[in-house]
């Protein structure tokens, strides 16, 4: 078992990273729909492992749902209507300012040199509910910097979220999203 000195920190730079969401609109008019790119503005994170393997590892992650932004090329309006009620009505960001990610396990699958294929399972707390996710990761060290990247997926009706739709029903979100990540980390002095 690691002592706590014995653990390297790093904590991840937003600015050379990325985090989105991309929902798939569903319905009878989905060929009409956006399937919006969602960027994640605000966010921050640490992540922690003994040098020279990623046994007793942890990563921790926050995102501030308020910062959440449309990328796609659509008009002015049509980005300002999907953000408020994104933040209003989908994921309540008054109520909910938080979402969190703390690992609870990490299997690491050594890929050679400083190179990993990582299974992090943590508790996922999003919209006032917590569950648990797993997200494999391609994570690779270089000095006093680590990157990692990979996707999930999740469900929204896990979380308690309401669906959105519009025209009757005949435009919706899909329950599932697609989480993407590339994160840059630096190590703590």
């Amino acid at each position: 078992m690691a002592t706590p000195e014995s653990v390297t920190r790093y904590q991840i730079d937003s600015q050379k990273s990325r985090f989105t969401v991309k929902a798939v609109a569903a319905g009878l008019l989905s060929t009409l729909g956006h399937n919006p790119t969602i960027a994640v503005r605000d966010f921050s994170g640490e992540a922690g492992f003994v040098p020279g393997s990623l046994e007793q590892a942890y990563i921790r992650v926050t995102a501030r749902p308020d910062s959440f932004e449309v990328t796609d090329d659509i008009s002015a309006k049509d980005k300002s209507e999907i953000e408020s009620r994104m933040k209003q009505e989908v994921l309540e960001t008054g109520r909910f300012p938080e979402i969190k990610f703390e690992s609870t396990s990490i299997s690491p699958l050594p890929m050679g040199g400083n190179s990993f294929i990582v299974k992090v399972t943590g508790d996922l707390s999003l919209h006032g509910a917590m569950r648990s996710q797993t997200i494999t990761a391609r994570v690779s060290t270089a000095g006093d910097v680590v990157r990692g990247f990979g996707e999930f997926t999740l469900k929204q009706t896990d979380f308690g979220i309401t669906l959105v739709s519009v025209a009757g029903g005949t435009l919706k979100i899909k329950d599932e999203l697609r989480i993407t990540f590339d994160f840059t980390a630096r190590k703590l002095a």
